[in-house]
């Protein structure tokens, strides 16, 4: 995949891969063969969070974990100083276009928190029914990055969205990564 992820702008975007999956460990080296740059896991989907993360560590990749709404961060404590990115899943997985669940607001807060004390590089994402309307309010909890599947592609006009939520975050959010 790697030769197809030209910005306009050059450079390459990153390939961030979420694996919903178990067993996870079996399949992290075949997603870092096919080009992965960072491979981010539910915690729930390993039997040893710290070796998983030290597998993907050692394909050549960054890591991250990754939280169901009904999650608790608790391990992340536990795994902070090893991971490049915490994920805060604002919907239940399973399918697109669900609506965003505010609880994620408070989980984006607590993670914000632990990634700040930790004094560490860590990219704070959160997916699952980001939109315009919402997409500031997820920032000011923490997120410096959005997965905002549905509410682009199911639009005629991607790069409208795409423009209205970068003002979003202009606006309002000075910590987000506005790219």
């Amino acid at each position: 995949l790697k030769p197809y992820l030209g910005r306009p702008q050059g450079g390459r975007a990153l390939l961030d891969v979420h694996l919903m999956v178990q067993p996870v460990d079996a399949l992290v080296e075949s997603f870092a063969a096919a080009g992965a740059d960072l491979i981010s896991f539910h915690p729930e989907a390993s039997l040893h969070v710290d070796r998983t993360l030290q597998l993907i560590r050692t394909a050549g990749c960054k890591t991250g974990l990754a939280f169901n709404p009904a999650t608790p961060l608790e391990v992340l404590e536990y795994v902070i100083d090893k991971v490049d990115l915490v994920l805060v899943m604002s919907v239940n997985p399973g399918f697109g276009g669900q609506s965003f669940l505010d609880a994620a607001l408070l989980k984006l807060e607590r993670a914000r928190r632990l990634i700040d004390a930790s004094g560490r590089d860590i990219r704070l994402e959160v997916d699952g029914g980001i939109k315009i309307g919402n997409i500031q309010r997820a920032a000011a909890a923490g997120a410096d990055t959005f997965v905002a599947g549905s509410a682009i592609f199911g639009c005629a006009d991607y790069q409208a969205v795409i423009e209205a939520m970068r003002y979003e975050l202009a606006r309002g959010a000075p910590a987000s990564k506005v790219a």
